[in-house]
């Protein structure tokens, strides 16, 4: 089977290698869809992410569905969740599968992903797709269910005003997660005018992001209150900034983008003053059902997203476009 490994920054080669043997409790999967994700870019940028890095040849890819070539689905099209957690360690019986310091999950440090053909991976991970859903919607659930643990996390309720500030492809997921959660306002902010056009589509109220003047808008829209809830997700220090600037006293900060220097930092004083809550999203936990179930029922559209789509053959290309955020989401099918 063909398959694609990163050898350091901006070196993808493709390999000729053996078909997997699904191991007990596994299922061999024919990968029909690969998302471009931004975590695989840091990968790509520069050999690593955070401090994980290459140490072999290593295959990308964690968002992803294909058909199950063996075992109890044989013939079903599947969505996969990337994460195997341990299931027995104190965070996984509390709840938090995500935060389990001895999962696996496909495409990071020593487990390789889903840009190849064939992938072999715990069956308790295949979630079936309905008729209604292509393998490309399949793709972007995992992404979807990062945007759902995000809104998970800010406590949203009806009638509040949100700020996205980062309308990448979780950006916008979350613009639209909050909206069904009952956000009665989003305020998005990007640099990038066609995902601007993006957020506006969907209902947002956009401004552009240059360098942080943005904050003031997003001020004066809200007639200087502000708004309840942040959602930082470009991995930017100005939209963290901008972030803690506009929530208002009392509200959550959410911090979603991974920065490129590993490091965020925020003005101790104004947080404090305002008493806000910052937390991080960690991937997603339980969230492939209600991530089927919302973009079956038309209540989040995530095919709208996906403006390329290439064979692994010119995954080369694909990464260099997701690079150069030239469209929203990149799609690989090997």
């Amino acid at each position: 089977m063909k398959t694609l490994r990163l050898h350091g920054p901006h070196d993808l080669r493709l390999h000729d290698e053996p078909v997997p043997a699904p191991q007990t409790n596994e299922a061999l999967v024919r990968v029909t869809a690969v998302g471009v994700c931004g975590s695989d870019l840091h990968w790509y940028s520069t050999g690593g992410i955070g401090d994980a890095q290459v140490t072999r040849p290593l295959v990308l890819g964690h968002e992803f569905a294909g058909v199950v070539e063996s075992g109890a689905l044989r013939g079903q099209r599947v969505a996969v969740d990337p994460s195997i957690p341990c299931d027995h360690c104190e965070l996984c019986r509390a709840g938090n599968p995500n935060l389990c310091e001895e999962q696996r999950f496909a495409g990071h440090g020593l487990e390789d992903g889903a840009f190849r053909e064939y992938f072999a991976w715990d069956s308790r991970c295949l979630f079936p797709l309905p008729d209604e859903l292509t393998d490309e919607d399949g793709a972007m659930l995992e992404p979807l269910g990062v945007a759902i643990h995000s809104v998970d996390l800010a406590h949203l309720r009806p009638g509040m005003t949100v700020g996205v500030f980062g309308c990448g492809p979780i950006g916008l997921l979350i613009a639209q997660v909050a909206f069904v959660a009952g956000a009665a306002r989003v305020m998005a902010t990007e640099a990038l005018a066609h995902r601007l056009d993006a957020a506006q589509a969907i209902g947002a109220e956009g401004f552009r992001a240059e360098s942080g003047e943005e904050a003031q808008q997003v001020l004066s829209a809200t007639d200087g209150r502000g708004v309840d809830i942040a959602f930082e997700v470009a991995g930017d220090q100005t939209a963290v900034d901008v972030a803690m600037t506009t929530t208002k006293p009392g509200g959550y900060v959410i911090l979603v983008g991974v920065p490129s220097d590993d490091r965020t930092a925020f003005t101790a004083s104004v947080a404090r003053r305002k008493g806000l809550t910052i937390k991080l999203v960690r991937r997603m936990k339980h969230t492939f059902p209600r991530a089927i179930d919302l973009v079956t029922r038309g209540l989040v559209d995530v095919r709208s997203l996906v403006t390329h789509r290439f064979p692994l053959a010119q995954a080369g290309e694909a990464f260099a476009i997701a690079e150069r955020r030239e469209g929203i989401k990149v799609i690989v099918r090997p």
